[in-house]
């Protein structure tokens, strides 16, 4: 066994949902796994996406020889534009997953500098001293891979996000025999997906929405609209090939929907017949009964299609009374609220609302391993360490739970998250300490801009406690206050107008300028300081409440 350690050093997805990102090392050679983002929670205010600090990356940037890519879902490729302006390195992935990179990487004027490799499951590639075998996978997106990289310590196996569908749409089946083969030859460690670890059982084949689906086209009077994932091709393949069935035309509304689903047929994954396809604008000219609506906007994003529609604002999406509308997805942690509030807007536009509910067949599976999968690939691994990956904290340690209490299978379990290095060597692994990292929130309405801390904590500031701006009119030759200062207040101030809060405010201010001399009245960084310091005074005592105070001094 060669001398050397090989760290592994997640920057991201462990202990959260999304930002999946991985870096392995050997020596003076970096791999990323994956490159994803997070949409932003409630409290990151004005943020629309959230990346992972590369700061580590970024360090050892003449290091970094590559980024391999499992699949195409926002949270493993969404962090790619950063990654790449920051230091263009080689990108490996999929045929599917690298159609949808191209379309980012154009997004940000990144595509004609990038180098983007195609790679094909069971073909060995080599990058540096790593030789790295793409296993094909099942998952609710196409195209799909587990990667076994080959290392000089020995090989460790990294899943990617994956279920094991005995009869996926696509009738690419999930490689069992490749996993079994590694268990075999013997693997350093499995590093492996724990997004539905709190399952039992398993996760239903994508083929189970089919029956549901069947229903739902033949009980539908009136125009039908299925709203899914853009990135489910298998579902909309279903919805296309039902719609061709039962003598609908479709109609394609969303830019994400129109991008996938043609990405999708170029990629020979959709087979849409001849004059099935009609322009949104089209559909008023058919009966009602004979239009399905395949519509982007599932998680209840604010403008999105299904979003507009909703409130019947959208051009040529009109939801009438009758029409039934499919919402063929999972809600995600954290969008209830803006997904229930487009549920309560169809229902109010009568029309006939089917979403997850529990029903059999169901309406929507998911992509992700529930324990009985799980159990199958640590068995047929049977990894020397066990570490598991993509989750929150609860799901990694269920998921360390449920390898532990399989003796016989797994050596050892290993549990890190974000920012720890995982070390192997000749002599086993440990933690060998910590790198920073940590998150990136972006305002991709600002161009793309860095949304700092800072920025978020004001944001934060004003949201709970408004603002305050005194404006004082001071003569600058004279140094006198020219009229009394006039108090601005916003999302602060309700029912403080009437009890000579105002006023007190305006005595403060008064006596502030009053007791100071006409040195400092000349100097308006220090008699903005002073001001506001007085004033931060009178508005705790008074109201015990801590807006942002920003004076504003008027030359005249």
């Amino acid at each position: 066994m060669p001398s050397g350690k090989l760290q592994v050093v997640p920057l991201g997805g462990l202990g959260e949902f999304g930002m999946n990102c991985m870096a392995i090392r050997w020596g003076d050679d970096i791999i990323v796994i994956d490159a994803g983002l997070m949409f932003p929670e409630a409290e990151l205010l004005g943020v629309d996406i959230v990346v992972p600090d590369l700061s580590y990356l970024i360090e050892n940037r003449a290091h970094v020889r590559a980024v391999i890519l499992t699949h195409g879902h926002e949270d493993h490729i969404g962090a790619l534009p950063w990654l790449l302006s920051e230091f263009n390195v080689p990108v490996y992935g999929t045929e599917f997953t690298l159609a949808y990179v191209e379309g980012k990487l154009e997004e940000h004027a990144l595509l004609d500098d990038a180098e983007l490799n195609e790679i094909k499951a069971g073909e060995r590639f080599k990058v540096g001293p790593f030789t790295i075998n793409p296993i094909q996978v099942t998952h609710s997106l196409v195209d799909c891979v587990a990667l076994a990289i080959h290392t000089p310590l020995g090989t460790i196996i990294h899943t990617g996000d994956f279920k094991v569908d005995p009869t996926p749409t696509d009738n690419r089946l999930f490689d069992l025999h490749a996993f079994a083969e590694y268990g075999k030859e013997g693997v350093l460690a499995l590093f492996q997906d724990s997004t539905n670890v709190e399952r039992r059982g398993y996760t239903p084949s994508e083929r189970a929405v089919r029956a549901r689906f069947q229903e739902i086209f033949a009980r539908a009077e009136r125009r039908l609209f299925i709203s899914c994932f853009s990135s489910s091709i298998h579902r909309i393949k279903l919805a296309i090939d039902q719609a061709a069935e039962n003598g609908r035309k479709v109609a394609l509304v969303g830019r994400s929907m129109i991008e996938s689903t043609e990405i999708a047929q170029d990629l020979g994954y959709i087979d849409v017949p001849e004059g099935l396809l009609i322009h949104p604008a089209q559909m008023r000219d058919l009966p009602p009964d004979k239009v399905c609506v395949l519509i982007s906007g599932t998680q209840g994003e604010p403008m999105s299609a299904l979003s507009r529609a909703a409130v019947d604002s959208h051009k040529h999406a009109r939801i009438q009374p009758g029409d039934t509308v499919v919402l063929s997805s999972r809600i995600i942690p954290g969008n209830e609220k803006a997904i229930y509030r487009v549920v309560d807007h169809l229902f109010r536009r009568d029309a006939h609302v089917i979403y997850e509910d529990g029903s059999t067949p169901p309406v929507h599976v998911s992509g992700h391993a529930s324990q009985e999968e799980l159990k199958l690939i640590i068995n047929l691994v049977k990894p020397q360490y066990f570490i598991p990956i993509h989750g929150e904290y609860r799901q990694l340690k269920l998921h360390a739970e449920l390898a532990t209490a399989m003796h016989g299978s797994v050596g050892k379990v290993m549990m890190i998250e974000s920012g720890d290095i995982l070390e192997f060597d000749e002599l086993g692994a440990r933690k060998a300490g910590k790198i920073n990292v940590g998150r990136v929130c972006i305002d991709s309405n600002s161009m793309g801009d860095v949304v700092e801390d800072l920025v978020i904590r004001d944001r934060r500031h004003l949201s709970e406690d408004g603002i305050v701006l005194p404006i004082i009119a001071i003569n600058k030759v004279t140094g006198q206050v020219e009229a009394s200062p006039e108090i601005v207040m916003r999302g602060f101030g309700a029912g403080l107008t009437d009890d000579g809060f105002v006023d007190g405010a305006r005595r403060t201010v008064m006596s502030t300028l009053e007791l100071s001399s006409d040195e400092e009245k000349g100097d308006y960084g220090m008699i903005k300081e002073k001001i506001r310091q007085d004033l931060k005074r009178f508005i705790v005592k008074n109201t015990s409440r801590r807006p942002l105070i920003m004076p504003v001094i008027l030359d005249v």
